[in-house]
């Protein structure tokens, strides 16, 4: 190929222009009504999404970042408690666990997907854990505190090895929420129960955002709690609209983090449109890993696990020369991301609690590594060949020296 045309990490634009009609009627009917919040729309879309993930409820909030903070206490999550995850995600994974009143644990990723290792959960909560004679709650050995939850995140788009990670639970009375917000319509496909499960379906409880990037994003902030026990998405419930049960009967103190109708609106039409888009991402990441295949030494492709049907919210590739790779494709016109160059137990946020480099080898191999390549929804394959190419460049120079 000649071209030089430049291919962005991710475009927003062609899909709101190809759902514009849909998207200015909705603007134009919410106007009309001045149902700004609540209402029709943000109940329609809780229905609408909870049968698309397969849940029982779902409850629209403001943003991921809530729906994970509200789902915590709703479950159950008290201050002082422990819950475990991971360092290889986004702040807001241990922000909610924080705003929540509990106290983040690592354990380590899984070296092909990125996602939670159910090995070193399963280390960390026989060494480290002891389930109480008297009470039968789970309890860290040194701190003395409850161990109440542990969130596994799926990320880039796909669902981390749940069977496992449930039977840990199980065995020591945690509850699992996931942390879906890169996952809407990911599937993993159980062995336990012998059938697939789409992600926000599998634990106590799913936290999902709609930022704009998402593949199913708002044009602006958005969040959903999915779930199956009633208490929970009624509590939830509650915590997003000031407590209440009904106008002016608080029953806890609650937060302003409603979902609003605008928003909800553009979720729905979106909604229809999600399952066209992933297949459309899982094709782009098939052509990809048949393009970048011959550079395997040097660029290793994602690993979709085969429990799981990933939904490529990211393709990232993996390489030792990542900031060398980036550069070059920066040069070359390509935008990329690193999702994430500093692992959460490194960050000045949580230098207080005394993690250092070595604690958790995975993610911080991970964090040097990982390169994103573009990927959206209506990436074309000429545009996949174009970033083939200047990888294949890069790859070529580093064969030449």
């Amino acid at each position: 190929m000649t071209t030089t045309a430049k291919v962005p990490f991710v475009d927003l634009i062609t899909m709101h222009c190809e759902l514009e009609v849909e998207l200015l009627a909705l603007c134009k009917k919410v106007f009309g009504t001045a149902g700004f919040i609540g209402g029709p729309e943000v109940e329609g879309f809780e229905k609408e999404f909870a049968e698309f993930c397969g849940a029982a409820y779902c409850v629209g909030v403001n943003s991921g970042t809530d729906a994970l903070r509200f789902l915590l206490t709703a479950a159950g999550v008290q201050a002082g408690d422990i819950v475990i995850t991971v360092p290889h995600t986004f702040i807001a994974t241990t922000e909610a666990i924080s705003q929540a009143g509990a106290q983040t644990e690592f354990v380590d990723i899984d070296r092909r997907t990125f996602t939670m290792d159910p090995d070193g959960l399963a280390q960390y909560l026989e060494t480290s854990c002891a389930l109480d004679p008297g009470t039968g709650r789970c309890i860290h050995k040194k701190l003395g505190k409850p161990v109440t939850a542990v969130v596994p995140v799926h990320l880039y788009g796909q669902m981390a090895d749940m069977d496992p990670i449930l039977d840990l639970a199980a065995k020591y009375k945690l509850m699992v929420i996931e942390d879906a917000c890169q996952a809407h319509g990911a599937e993993y496909f159980s062995k336990k129960l012998n059938r697939w499960l789409k992600a926000g379906s599998v634990g106590h409880g799913a936290a999902f955002s709609f930022y704009p990037g998402k593949n199913l994003g708002a044009c602006g902030e958005g969040g959903a709690i999915t779930t199956n026990d009633r208490e929970i998405a009624r509590t939830a419930a509650m915590l997003r609209d000031h407590g209440q049960s009904r106008k002016y009967y608080h029953d806890v103190e609650g937060y302003n983090g409603r979902l609003d109708s605008l928003q909800a609106g553009i979720l729905r039409i979106k909604l229809r449109q999600l399952f066209r888009w992933n297949e459309q991402r899982r094709a782009s990441a098939r052509i990809y890993d048949r393009l970048l295949a011959p550079m395997s030494e040097s660029v290793v492709c994602p690993v979709e696990s085969s429990t799981s049907k990933s939904v490529y919210h990211l393709y990232v590739v993996r390489t030792h020369l990542r900031n060398e790779l980036q550069k070059h494709l920066t040069e070359a016109g390509i935008g990329t991301g690193i999702h994430y160059p500093i692992p959460l137990h490194l960050q000045k946020a949580y230098a207080s609690r005394g993690w250092k480099r070595g604690d958790f080898p995975e993610t911080e191999a991970a964090a040097d590594e990982i390169l994103s390549l573009p990927m959206f929804a209506g990436l074309t394959p000429d545009q996949q060949k174009r970033v083939a190419e200047a990888v294949s460049q890069f790859a070529g120079t580093l064969t030449a020296s």
